[in-house]
């Protein structure tokens, strides 16, 4: 047990001459260290090397919806690895916790939706539907449809395809090169992509692409009618509809996916994180059932794409532990109560402050806007950072001139804890 500074200062060093941390600043990495070298988990709460214990406030990335610390789903990976930690699924090898998750997916999934090609997380899991979109066309005699059309503010995730798809400029610019075929339309303006289909042509797009509701681009919830006049424009000019469900899916908005607010059925749906709340690296596609019979009819030969952990024995049967606990603690229906406390305290908060410009959620996906600042530094920053302090993990948003922090605990968040939660955020506005 690490209880000595020098122990600590030690794991502070390597990790700045070792660790190069995902979605990070270096200069800060390198200059204070990293904020925190967390040790142990318990429910909705982190603790450090130092002592400190804080609210994991986004349940980590959007992901740890039945809270840390299960000692179920450890046990569930013991008695999976013991057995059979892991075998290849190509070639048609299969594994019984493989094909069970499957079926239990297909049960819960909107509509049609029946069939999994499993990825390992949620970039890969939006290539692999901008590739079996693409497929599809191909094999139905219609290989030019190949655009993907996605929107501004939206994220999918970091790999070529997916950054390729995300609406945020700042992680399209990153390497300097995107892949062909990726369009972007302003985020809930349905005339615009109606426009967009009918200058490229229909007959060039295989897809568009949504969140139900834009995470890290800032937690955007759409106008009612949006993805009914969506749904409508896709059966309209023969697209297929892709919906994002990474950080929706799963309980999150207060529904197992996020689609289902909105009465409409997609195509096709990318799963992850909350498929295992975190306890292991897993993602998905599924798609509907006219989608796997033409697969079934026309693909012909070898189905050339996979990915080594596709249908990971131990990652599924904990996904299935993990699911078999979301169902018997009711953590959906929990997500909506929470839900609607922690708006209703975000809506008192607005009304304290002149500074806060908005507030809004869907489930336990919140999000605080703040209004125009008269520096050119924005707010949401400081905010997490002086929140952090008093024992809350949130998230600022920047991106296209925004101002924003936002919130996502775990699923098994209580009253009294949203309560602590708002009031430290007010504290740390005040502050």
């Amino acid at each position: 047990m690490l209880n000595k500074m020098d122990d600590i200062h030690q794991l502070e060093q390597l990790d700045k001459q070792h660790f190069l941390h995902p979605t990070s600043s270096i200069e800060q990495q390198q200059t204070l260290g990293p904020a925190f070298i967390f040790k142990e988990g318990k429910g909705i709460y982190l603790s450090d090397v130092k002592g400190n214990v804080v609210i994991d406030g986004m349940s980590s990335l959007w992901n740890v919806n039945i809270g840390h610390g299960r000692l179920e789903i450890g046990e569930a990976a013991r008695e999976q690895m013991a057995k059979l930690a892991y075998s290849s699924c190509f070639a048609t090898f299969s594994n019984e916790p493989a094909i069970r998750l499957a079926a239990k997916l297909a049960k819960i999934a909107p509509g049609q939706l029946s069939a999994v090609f499993y990825t390992s997380g949620g970039s890969e899991a939006n290539d692999t539907a901008y590739k079996l979109a693409r497929h599809y066309w191909s094999i139905k005699g219609m290989p030019e449809k190949k655009k993907i059309i996605s929107r501004t503010k939206s994220y999918h995730g970091v790999s070529v395809g997916a950054t390729s798809a995300t609406g945020l400029q700042p992680f399209r610019e990153f390497s300097g090169s995107l892949a062909p075929d990726f369009l972007h339309v302003d985020q809930f303006d349905t005339d615009e992509l109606r426009q967009l289909i009918i200058r490229e042509g229909a007959e060039s797009i295989a897809a568009f692409l949504a969140e139900p509701v834009q995470g890290a681009g800032g937690v955007h919830i759409p106008p009612e009618n949006y993805f009914a006049e969506v749904r409508k424009i896709c059966d309209e000019f023969h697209l297929l509809l892709i919906t994002d469900e990474v950080i929706t899916g799963f309980g999150r908005t207060g529904k197992w996916f996020g689609i289902e607010h909105y009465g409409v059925t997609p195509d096709m749906m990318c799963i992850a994180k909350g498929i295992t709340s975190g306890y292991a690296q897993l993602g998905g596609v599924m798609i509907s059932k006219e989608i796997h019979e033409t697969f079934k009819q026309r693909s012909g030969g070898t189905f050339l794409h996979g990915f080594t952990y596709s249908g990971h024995a131990t990652a599924c049967a904990i996904a299935l532990k993990n699911l078999e606990i979301i169902e018997r603690e009711q953590l959906v229906s929990n997500a909506k109560v929470r839900g609607d406390e922690l708006l209703a305290g975000l809506k008192q908060l607005k009304n304290e402050s002149e500074i806060i410009e908005n507030v809004r959620a869907l489930g336990l996906m919140a999000a605080i806007e703040f209004k125009a600042s008269k520096t050119t530094t924005p707010f949401s920053p400081q905010v997490v950072a002086e929140a952090a302090k008093r024992g809350l993990i949130c998230r600022a948003v920047t991106f296209d001139g925004q101002d924003t922090v936002v919130i996502a605990p775990p699923l098994i968040i209580k009253k009294a804890e949203v309560e602590k939660v708002i009031q430290i955020i007010r504290e740390t506005i005040n502050a």
